[in-house]
């Protein structure tokens, strides 16, 4: 299934994986810098790397192989997954189990758009 051709465009199943994570981590660097600066008395500079991010989340969006409106779909359960496991590498919180579950039911959620089959 995940090895194999996805059905979501003509992308393979780890590349379109892959590129949904590279997505999430792009709009998460890009909107935790700002918090950064803004709650945690950052350096202004912080927005330089952040605005750079986000401008990359905007054109790595543009690279998913089908309609905006399935891969913003797909990528919402993906970005779930990435903001909890930066909760716990970038901010040192683990996650309980509610946070790894609602994660898991999030990339299922993304698994069935994306690899689903469709009828023609």
């Amino acid at each position: 299934m995940f090895g194999s051709r996805s059905l979501f465009g003509q992308a393979d199943g780890v590349y379109t994986v892959g590129l949904f994570v590279l997505t999430a981590v792009a709009e998460i660097v890009g909107c935790y810098l700002p918090y950064r600066w803004l709650r945690k008395s950052g350096s202004i500079w912080l927005l330089v790397p952040a605005a750079v991010s986000l401008a990359a989340f905007a054109y790595l969006l543009t690279l998913h192989p089908t309609s905006a409106g399935r891969t913003y779909a797909a990528y919402g359960g993906v970005y779930v997954a990435v903001a909890v496991l930066w909760m716990w590498l970038a901010e040192h919180q683990r996650p309980d189990r509610w946070d790894i579950i609602g994660a898991a039911i999030a990339l299922c959620g993304m698994a069935l758009i994306v690899f689903g089959p469709r009828g023609k």
